[in-house]
């Protein structure tokens, strides 16, 4: 009797194991699916948030051997409160970021610069910062600024750039070509041991503010190594120099320093007293939005459009003041407040262009998920569609 008793607990027990995994069978089939989608949907992409596992941040001693007024300019930029967007759901295809290097040399804050190959289709012998479109395999627009910066100007990547440290990143500029910009803003320390020398190509040229493509230029004292130990790529960059960050508030430092400037001609095509040449114009790309292009003279080729845009809000946040000239096209000699106005038609353009970005994501994604339930429904695909259309 007990045996028969103990052989029906058993028996249930067996049935009741099959059963759940029976259920549990049925549930994967039904539920998997669905669940993965949720996950691919919901998994955000690397942000500038992730920016701890590419640089450290600046250490203590990094900063006292600052002189007070550079020091003063990095801790600003370090504890300014901006309101970064969440890019995680806009599409890879939308996104670039570019790399702000900064460095102390005689006493004051420079950017690392270059000049594009004119072999270049896409702003051939412009002015740019080291940067690029962000890869679907980068971690985070940190790491695409980094990446980018290593291929153009073999700048050391992670951990070998052990001198190079984080400050913070921007919200994103928006660019003619549509791309959301993240201008990434790095210190380089001339504590740490150098940045390892590389031989420079002969088809490429460093130019710094000591010296330029004109040998009757008068040199200046300031050059800093980082502009000897990086080499232009062959196929992107046709010059590295670096200009004074405070110039992009006052472009007259540059005459009053005696810093090297190019003579007038392809790369300066206006009067040879000027150091800055600012023009309106109305951008089809910016949904006719009036543009204040603005255009500083360097030892090398002018800094221009989006990057002098970026250097000059870098610019204002680290000296916190505003430019001596007009930033926007209402604000020549206008009031705050039309500046501001003007700012903020240029944020909202930004806005519409990220709203408008996701739409489209999600239109295709969409798109594809109900591609994919066509084809698992048994092929009432085009072929259905046919055959239903044909009776």
């Amino acid at each position: 009797m007990y045996s028969s008793l103990l052989r029906l607990e058993v028996d249930t027990l067996s049935l009741s194991l099959g059963l759940t995994a029976v259920l549990a069978v049925v549930l994967c089939f039904k539920v998997t699916p669905a669940y993965v989608m949720a996950l691919s949907s919901t998994t955000s992409k690397p942000t500038q948030l992730d920016s701890e596992k590419c640089l450290p941040d600046i250490p203590m001693h990094a900063l006292k051997r600052l002189t007070p007024n550079s020091r003063a300019c990095i801790e600003r930029l370090r504890t300014c409160q901006l309101d970064r967007p969440d890019l995680s759901r806009q599409p890879t295809s939308k996104l670039a970021a570019v790399l702000v290097l900064l460095y102390e040399q005689a006493g004051e804050l420079r950017v690392l610069l270059t000049t594009r190959s004119k072999s270049l289709r896409a702003h051939p012998g412009q002015t740019a910062l080291p940067g690029g479109k962000a890869d679907e395999g980068d971690e985070s627009l940190v790491w695409t600024a980094l990446r980018e910066a290593n291929e153009e100007v073999g700048l050391p990547l992670p951990p070998t750039s052990s001198n190079i440290y984080f400050i913070t990143t921007l919200p994103p500029f928006l660019s003619a070509s549509q791309l959301l910009v993240t201008p990434v803003v790095v210190l380089l320390s001339s504590l740490s041991p150098p940045l390892p020398l590389v031989p420079s190509s002969p088809s490429s040229s460093i130019s710094d503010s000591s010296s330029n493509a004109n040998p009757n230029t008068p040199p200046n004292t300031s050059c800093h190594p980082i502009l000897k130990s990086l080499t232009p790529s062959l196929t992107e960059v046709d010059r590295i120099f670096d200009y004074p960050l405070e110039a992009m508030l006052d472009p007259r430092l540059m005459l009053n320093k005696g810093e090297s400037l190019v003579d007038v001609g392809e790369d300066w095509p206006y009067s040879t007293g000027e150091v800055y040449n600012p023009s309106d114009v109305r951008l089809d790309a910016f949904d006719g939005l009036i543009y204040r292009m603005h255009r500083f003279r360097t030892c090398a080729s002018p800094i221009k459009g989006l990057t002098a845009d970026i250097l000059i809000n870098i610019a204002e946040l680290a000296y916190g003041r505003k430019p001596v000239y007009g930033r926007y096209p209402s604000d020549s000699g206008s009031s705050p407040e039309g500046a501001n106005l003007e700012g903020e038609t240029y944020r909202a353009l930004v806005r519409r262009r990220m709203e408008e970005n996701e739409k489209a994501a999600a239109a295709l994604e969409q798109g594809e998920q109900i591609r994919l339930n066509r084809k698992a429904d048994g092929g009432v695909g085009a072929n259905g569609s046919a055959f239903l259309a044909g009776a």
